[in-house]
């Protein structure tokens, strides 16, 4: 009879010349299944960054000195030195976001953009780091609207700006009231103050502009969460490692401060999700 071997027949020389080949072959491996984005950026040295410069509090253009401020500000600098990369925004807009993000004008945009069904199904999305609900800004000489129950009445016209997740929401919602899509360059302000709208709906950080700076302005919450929206940065589809490297940074501003101490810098502490 053979005696059964009790170890591998294939010879001691042979396992080596695959260890070996196979320690050659790991970077290719590891490069090739690299996010195309990470690749293109460090060949770069640039992290593009779309944001909408009229985010009050989030991604905002100070009219008198120009400058740049707000949360996205903040943490889109932190995301270029946790990268290593330069940092260059691309100016965007609600409107403009899904061509701007899928043809690479930038690769990631970074101004607290709400996850919308119409949004996922185009883009892809980190995990939430801040959320809001929607409410009403009207004038405090308004007589017709004075609490939430009285914007969707007869008569009432209801602004909303184009391409803001309030825009279907309120479409949907209102059955009664008229509303009015603002388009550039028109604003919710000017034709709140005109007289062509009564009230206009926007989030929680856009509502801090104009509480912050307007004396004439008045908050119009709604009684209980009427439609609370996750916010989140949007960056192309089919890249799941930068996808996943972008869930890091979120994951790290989360676990280390650099998200609560922002917000509070710029008055969103109630709005940080820090799960």
């Amino acid at each position: 009879m053979m005696k059964r071997r009790s170890h591998s027949s294939t010879p001691l020389g042979i396992h080596l010349m695959l260890f070996a080949a196979a320690v050659l072959l790991a970077p290719s491996l590891a490069q090739a299944a690299e996010s195309p984005t990470l690749q293109r950026l460090r060949s770069s040295g640039e992290l593009k960054v779309c944001i909408w410069p009229d985010y009050y509090g989030i991604t905002y253009r100070n009219p008198n000195t120009l400058e740049l401020g707000g949360i996205d500000i903040e943490l889109s600098a932190e995301l270029a030195k946790d990268l290593k990369l330069k940092l260059t925004y691309v100016e965007s807009s609600f409107t403009q976001l899904i061509e701007d993000v899928s043809s690479s004008r930038c690769d990631v945009a970074m101004f607290a953009v709400g996850v919308l069904p119409q949004r996922q199904a185009r883009l892809a999305f980190t995990k939430p780091y801040l959320q809001s609900d929607i409410y009403g800004v009207t004038t405090r000489s308004n007589r017709a609207v004075r609490d939430w129950v009285d914007i969707d009445r007869p008569g009432i016209v209801v602004g909303v700006q184009a391409g803001t997740f309030m825009e279907p929401v309120m479409t949907a919602s209102l059955k009664k009231a008229q509303i009015l899509v603002v388009r550039p360059p028109a604003t919710r302000e000017r034709e709140l103050e005109a007289g062509r709208i009564d009230v206009f709906m926007t989030d929680y950080p856009y509502s801090r502009r104009l509480l912050d700076n307007a004396d004439w302005a008045r908050l119009v919450p709604p009684p209980q969460p009427f439609h609370v929206l996750p916010y989140a940065y949007a960056t192309r589809q089919n890249d799941p490692a930068w996808l996943a490297r972008l869930d890091e940074f979120v994951a790290a501003i989360k676990r280390d401060g650099r998200l609560k101490a922002a917000a509070a810098r710029h008055g969103l502490g109630d709005i940080v999700v820090q799960q």
